[in-house]
């Protein structure tokens, strides 16, 4: 179905993929422009009367340079101006499944949930055939040079949630279209996470049921309410 975004001073075409009916739980993040790093992250739920809020609106920041079209279940609309590549600073837009939780020790929930360590990393250089996998480097031939430590000093990663974009961990991943994408704590704008504080990570996580087929939609305010077909 086709419906016409305003983006600047140009009208483009946007194709939008329709929640689909087995997704019950929505994590929606909307910025006011594309070039802004910063939003708010709300909840929602659907049952038998429709979506419907969950939580309170939650503050969040992402890219530090904001918002570029991802690779999702949506699609990216031919004339779009961004378009998310490797090491833009900018987070995906669209709509993305989301895999599993993960820290830095077990956390008592349903929703899966791994545990990783310093010798697990997420493959950002291009070159790999490993590019957009999370990998256990002492169970692999290494053929990369630029990576992530799924464990570290700092708390960034103590709590987190894989974000689907350009097919993490699957077959299909297009090199440079940008990876290891994930919802996870800081303060400050990011390489292309979209993050928070601890506690309302954690919050998320517990709320999170893999049987409702949890996605996240994020986009700016108007690419969002087309996305969702202003059911939202």
């Amino acid at each position: 179905m086709k419906r016409f975004l305003l983006v600047g001073s140009l009208l483009v075409t946007l194709l939008y993929a329709e929640i689909p009916a087995q997704s019950r739980q929505i994590i929606v993040v909307t910025t006011k422009g594309w070039n802004e790093n910063s939003g708010t992250l709300q909840r929602y739920e659907k049952d038998a009367k429709g979506w419907h809020k969950v939580g309170k609106r939650v503050a969040v920041h992402l890219g530090r340079n904001g918002l570029g079209w991802g690779i999702g279940l949506h699609q990216t609309p031919k004339d779009a101006v961004y378009i998310k590549h490797e090491g833009d600073g900018r987070s995906p837009a669209g709509i993305f499944a989301l895999k599993q939780a993960f820290g830095y020790a077990p956390f008592g929930v349903d929703y899966p949930y791994r545990v990783y360590k310093e010798t697990d990393h997420c493959v950002d250089d291009v070159h790999s055939r490993y590019y957009n996998k999370i990998v256990d480097s002492t169970k692999i031939t290494l053929d990369y040079h630029s990576m992530e430590h799924m464990k570290f000093p700092k708390n960034y990663y103590r709590y987190g949630i894989v974000v689907n974009h350009n097919h993490i961990d699957e077959v299909g991943a297009v090199p440079g279209a940008g990876s290891c994408i994930f919802l996870h704590i800081k303060e400050v704008p990011t390489a292309g996470c979209t993050v928070m504080h601890e506690s309302e990570l954690k919050e998320i996580i517990r709320w999170l049921d893999a049987t409702k087929h949890p996605l996240l939609i994020q986009g700016t305010q108007k690419s969002v309410r087309y996305l969702t077909d202003g059911k939202l």
